[in-house]
């Protein structure tokens, strides 16, 4: 069967979804900062960012940025009612101690084990950026992940065992990817939802794991 891959937006919009009420969030850069334009309306989440932020809204309209207000990707935001800003000591002081609820990060590997690899490919041509990663990654009660599921050569970024270099082991809970959502058990992978039309099985053959239901 055919089937239509989730949208950026989309991903964010199923992320936002799941956040629970009254919860301490970090948004990660790239993907995961769309997830502050579709927090639902009546649900206070208070969002952080590690350059130090918290009551973090959703990005501001075409003509109202305001440059001196960025998040950590150095993209335009917006302070809610209540919010603040502050060193980024201070922040990084909440994301290791133990004060963020989620986190959600990209990814360019998660293994079988819930192991995340997101600030190096080990290409030595590369620019590592780990940034606060590996703070929120350990800091953070949970560590979500959105992604593609596929990296733009066609294989999967679920792997058995992560090839690149770490940023932390075993701290994913949950990915968010443009084809299906997962979460991480004791009895391994389990499929919480995916797009129509793709079977668990073709799920299973992309990724290489088996998958609980």
């Amino acid at each position: 069967m055919v089937y239509q891959k989730r949208s950026k937006q989309e991903v964010a919009e199923r992320v936002a979804r799941d956040l629970p009420d009254g919860a301490y969030v970090n948004l990660g850069i790239g993907q995961p900062t769309l997830v502050a334009n579709y927090i639902p309306a009546g649900v206070e989440i208070i969002l952080h960012s590690e350059n130090g932020i918290l009551g973090m809204g959703p990005a501001p309209a075409k003509g109202d940025e305001d440059y001196d207000l960025i998040n950590a990707g150095k993209q335009p935001v917006t302070l809610l009612a209540g919010g603040a800003y502050f060193h980024h000591a201070d922040s990084f002081g909440m994301m290791r101690g133990g004060h963020l609820d989620i986190c959600v990060l990209g990814a360019f590997q998660v293994s079988a084990t819930g192991d995340l690899a997101n600030w190096h490919t080990g290409d030595p041509k590369a620019i590592p950026a780990v940034g606060g990663a590996m703070d929120l990654a350990i800091g953070a009660k949970q560590t979500w992940v959105m992604m593609d599921l596929l990296d733009k050569k066609g294989e999967s970024k679920i792997v058995k065992r992560c090839t690149y270099p770490l940023t932390a082991p075993s701290c994913v809970k949950r990915i968010y990817s443009d084809l299906a959502t997962l979460e991480y058990t004791l009895e391994g992978l389990r499929l919480i939802d995916k797009v129509d039309g793709l079977e668990k099985s073709q799920l299973e053959a992309l990724i290489g794991i088996r998958i609980g239901s």
